[in-house]
């Protein structure tokens, strides 16, 4: 039978954790130490109530650090809230045409284009022929390349109009 895999730990190894003979040790001041045994950083560490952190396990031989460990984790996820924060999710937003709209209508749904823009979201314009329609797809690459121009100042054509089935395609993004 074998032993169970240990679980992977997320996050640097601390303390007892850290199994190499020596590290480059940086105390709790900043300074580099240069390499010591493992057994005389802990030592330090436990003398400054506090604990030896793996920064770069990677390196030969591994960084270690003495610091709060606590401390040093909120500031971590602090870190990534921060940045997932920043972050701004791209939605696709689909409008859907047909060949023979009307003036009126089309205006009302390149309202709603301008707008999704403005959002900084992605527009997916569908054009989707019905029945003899099929016949004059000509008219969907004229109405798709009157949205191109109408946008071109404020958009960039990421899909060119293409065929998919019964549906004209075009994607279209924020500059």
């Amino acid at each position: 039978m074998k032993a169970p895999p240990t679980p992977q730990k997320d996050g640097p190894r601390v303390n007892r954790e850290i199994r190499v003979s020596d590290v480059m040790l940086i105390d709790q001041d900043g300074l580099n130490r240069g390499v010591t045994p493992i057994l005389e950083a802990l030592q330090i560490a436990d003398e400054a109530s506090l604990d030896l952190v793996e920064i770069v396990p990677n390196a030969q031989p591994p960084v270690c650090k003495i610091l709060d460990y606590g401390k040093f984790r909120f500031l971590e996820q602090k870190k990534a809230a921060e940045t997932r924060k920043k972050q701004k999710i791209v939605e696709i937003k689909e409008i859907k045409l047909r060949p023979g709209i009307d003036d009126h209508d089309y205006e009302t749904k390149m309202k709603a284009v301008r707008r999704f823009f403005e959002e900084g979201d992605k527009v997916k314009l569908t054009l989707r022929f019905r029945g003899r329609e099929m016949a004059h797809q000509n008219l969907g690459y004229q109405l798709l390349n009157r949205v191109k121009a109408e946008t071109l100042n404020i958009a960039k054509v990421e899909a060119e109009p293409s065929m998919e089935g019964r549906q004209m395609i075009m994607v279209l993004a924020p500059k």
